[in-house]
This record gives C-alpha cells, sequence and structure tokens, in this order.
C-alpha cells in the first residue's frame, strides 16, 4: 500500500515538472482571429489504440455485449467541460490556421485555466465554462464521422460571416495529474517499488528521474488528448443499493476511477475501517477508456453492467481524505443537461 501513497506524492511535483509540456493553450491560439463559435456540430477525432491488459477472471461465463445506448447510459453521469458563448455554441480553436479543434475537459480546472486564457486575448467576449455529459457526446461528437460539416462563424459575428467547414477534431483532455500517474504506474522500476515496500523512500533525485522516465518512456498515454486513464484496485468492490428480487452474485460493483488520487483517498479510508486488510497491497489496474468502451461493445468475461465509473471529484481538507466539495448553484456540473453544441 505504500507505493501507491508514494506514487501519488509523486504526483504532485509532477504537475510542476511537467507543466511545460502538458495541455497548454498559447496565446497565439488564443487570438480571436483564430477563434470560432459552432452551432452545430457531429465529428470524429479518431484514434488507434494499442492493446491494454484487463484483468478477467478465466472460469467466468461469457457476458453478452453492452448496446451503444447502454454505453451512453453508462457514460451519462460523467461531466466534460469546454468553453463556449452565453447561448452554448462551443468556441473552435485554430491552433496552426489549418486544423479547427475543440476541446472537452475531464478537469473543470484545465477547462477554466483555457477560459481565462481565451479572456485575455479578447475582453469583449462573452465566454463561460459550460458542462456535458459524457455520454451524449460519446458516439454522436467524439466517435462521429468527421467530414460531416458544421457552420462556423467569429464570436458575436452575424450569419452573413458564417463559413461552412468539415474536419473539425474534437479532443477529450485529461487532468494532466491522472496522465502523469497513468504514466508513472508504467513505467515505475521494479527497484523503486521493492525499495517502497521494504520502507525506504525515494530522494528527491529518485523522484525527478521517474517523472522523466514516465515524460519519456511511457509505452501509453503518450498524447496529451484522446487518452483518457481510467484506474482500478481490484480487491475494491462498492455495495448496491437493495433491489427486491435481486440476485445475490450481482449486489456488488466494481469501482473504476477516473482520478488516481480519488481512488488512493478512497482504498485509504477503506483500509482505515479494516484494520484486518492493513497489510493487503493493491492490485492497481490502468486502461484507456476508449479501449474500455471498445471492449464493452463485444462479449466479455467481465461483467461491464456491473462496473461503476466514478467521476473525478475535488478533494477535501482535513481529516477524511474522500471528503468531496458540493458543487454550488452556479457550478456548470449543477446545470449539466442535455443538450449539446447548440442544436446538436
Amino acid at each position: 500500500m505504500k507505493v501507491i501513497f508514494q506514487l501519488a506524492l509523486l504526483l504532485t511535483s509532477a504537475i510542476a515538472t511537467s507543466a511545460a509540456t502538458s495541455f497548454g493553450l498559447s496565446h497565439d491560439a488564443a487570438n480571436s482571429n483564430n477563434l470560432f463559435g459552432i452551432e452545430r456540430g457531429g465529428a470524429l477525432f479518431g484514434k488507434d489504440s494499442s492493446k491494454v491488459d484487463v484483468p478477467e477472471p478465466a472460469a467466468n461465463p461469457l457476458y453478452p455485449a453492452m448496446s451503444q445506448e447502454e454505453i451512453e447510459d453508462w457514460l451519462a453521469h460523467i461531466p466534460v467541460f469546454a468553453v463556449t458563448d452565453s447561448k452554448g455554441s462551443g468556441v473552435i480553436l485554430r491552433p496552426d490556421n489549418a486544423t479547427s479543434v475543440f476541446y472537452f475537459f475531464m478537469s473543470p480546472q484545465m477547462a477554466n485555466a483555457t477560459l481565462e486564457t481565451l479572456k485575455s486575448s479578447n475582453e469583449n467576449m462573452d465566454l463561460r465554462i459550460s458542462a456535458f455529459s459524457l455520454g451524449k457526446i460519446w458516439f454522436k461528437v467524439l466517435n462521429a464521422d468527421n467530414k460531416a460539416e458544421v457552420m462556423l462563424k467569429p464570436p458575436g459575428g452575424g450569419d452573413g460571416e458564417a463559413e461552412i467547414s468539415s474536419g473539425v477534431e474534437y479532443r477529450l483532455v485529461p487532468d494532466t495529474r491522472d496522465l502523469m500517474g497513468a504514466r508513472m504506474l508504467l513505467t515505475m522500476d521494479p527497484e523503486d517499488g521493492e525499495k517502497l515496500k521494504a520502507g525506504g523512500s525515494l530522494t528527491a533525485e529518485d523522484a525527478q528521474a521517474a517523472i522523466k522516465k514516465a515524460m519519456t518512456e511511457s509505452p501509453k498515454f503518450k498524447e496529451t488528448f484522446n487518452e483518457i486513464p481510467v484506474f482500478m484496485i481490484a480487491q475494491m468492490r462498492m455495495q448496491k443499493p437493495a433491489e427486491e428480487g435481486a440476485d445475490e452474485s450481482d449486489s456488488q460493483l466494481l469501482p473504476m476511477y477516473f482520478s488516481l488520487q480519488n481512488m488512493v483517498g478512497t482504498w485509504q479510508q477503506f483500509m482505515s475501517q479494516a484494520p484486518d486488510a492493513k497489510n493487503v497491497e493493491p492490485a492497481i489496474n490502468l486502461m484507456d477508456l476508449h479501449e474500455l468502451v471498445g471492449k464493452m461493445q463485444n462479449e466479455s468475461e467481465i461483467d461491464f453492467r456491473n462496473v461503476l465509473l466514478i467521476p473525478s471529484v475535488p478533494m477535501g481538507e482535513g481529516d477524511s481524505p474522500t471528503q468531496t466539495v458540493i458543487p454550488t448553484d452556479d457550478d456548470p456540473v449543477s446545470q449539466m443537461g442535455g443538450d449539446t453544441l447548440g442544436d446538436l
């Protein structure tokens, strides 16, 4: 267990170290000449994913594939964030004057940072952060035909300034901390893990070397967008709400987390309430969200209908590491609706 807590501490340093190479928006890209409002959409920024290992019980029966509707419902409670105008039309960027890009963020903090950068270069623009349901956009936007035509116009411009464009890239951006956590999990030396298990600690030089290795040698999660890490601990389960006539074998859910920090905090709380399990070493597993959804669309030995995806939540301060912050009325999450990007 000390290994994952040490890893969580290393991530704090990793954020500062990786800031220059993580997702960011330059002031040139934020200039008003590179901004467009999108009125309707439906496009794909596709990617080929390498195969990922997922723990699968060998003797389990095969469970039927999930339908698109089931997967949309499975993702529906996950909020993603984007910069829009006051009418909810998305803001398209042209970072190289040739590519039209729309960004969805897993992290509201990263969306807000992008918003502030845009406002600093375009003070008269009426922009805000809007929250969307990941289930609503997964197939209709993120994994749709990127040849679909969309209508673009400068923010605040009239219909006479609109232009028809195709090939808008929709990019889903993970939290930088979780991206770094995934890279470190994939590149941490076995010697470092054994050292931590034995009660040792990593020096500052060791930590910086681990961070550098994660940044340069990770076999997966090399991009800053469209590779979304999902974390799980094989021993963790959540109790389902009691349902009349439910099968006892289906009474538990396997939680999967977008936030490594949330998962570690939950595990820490579990261990504090189960002293007999204090010597249990957590079996951490890591996969990409696109690959996970791909597995759900085929027969599988994993019962994905009993898997619960946990959205990232801010960690509370004080004695409880799993205390979360409740959204206020003006929080984008509290206003998350079903419609996305204008009349999509």
